[in-house]
């Protein structure tokens, strides 16, 4: 599977971090973080990741840097694929929202996944007590801002980044 992230700042990495012990109980804890911004496909037939990766640069051309946001930890109890809970940092971004939309009217929406129910997020830790999700949600961090000046081609298949587009594109 292909997709299109948002990088994070090492401020967020070291929230990440400095949240771990807490993690521990969970299922799995998420060792690299960014914020997936769109599902492009497994890349299959002809062309594959260059016919995916030329679409979604046509969709942001233009698209300008944009301002992101944390300041709360969250949990989705019920997360529509994958183990439950999912304990994530939430993240306050009216551009990449934008972006999201923008492709997902011109490459389509994953069902279930994407579209107008979509929640910006870094997951930071998935599977285990939905009590113990609860309670770091209700733990208060300091907010983190920054600017998302690019966005990078993620390669689940080979936990890679294989590509990034500059901000304005």
């Amino acid at each position: 599977m292909f997709s299109l992230n948002a990088p994070v700042p090492g401020r967020v990495s070291a929230l990440a971090s400095r949240l771990h012990p807490e993690l521990i109980g969970f299922d799995s804890i998420r060792e690299r973080h960014s914020i997936l911004v769109k599902r492009l496909g497994d890349g299959a037939g002809v062309g594959g990741y260059h016919r995916l990766a030329e679409q979604a640069r046509t969709a942001l051309a233009g698209a300008p840097a944009v301002e992101a946001r944390i300041s709360e930890i969250d949990v989705f109890e019920d997360p529509p694929n994958g183990a439950a809970p999912v304990v994530y940092l939430a993240v306050e971004s009216p551009g990449l929202d934008r972006i999201h939309r923008t492709l997902v009217d011109d490459l389509g929406a994953i069902k279930g996944l994407e579209g107008p129910d979509y929640t910006m997020h870094v997951t930071l830790a998935r599977g285990g007590d939905v009590e113990a999700a609860r309670r770091l949600a209700e733990r208060k961090i300091e907010p983190i801002e920054w600017t998302v000046s690019e966005l990078e081609f993620w390669d689940a298949s080979q936990a890679e980044v294989v590509r990034t587009v500059s901000l304005p594109a």
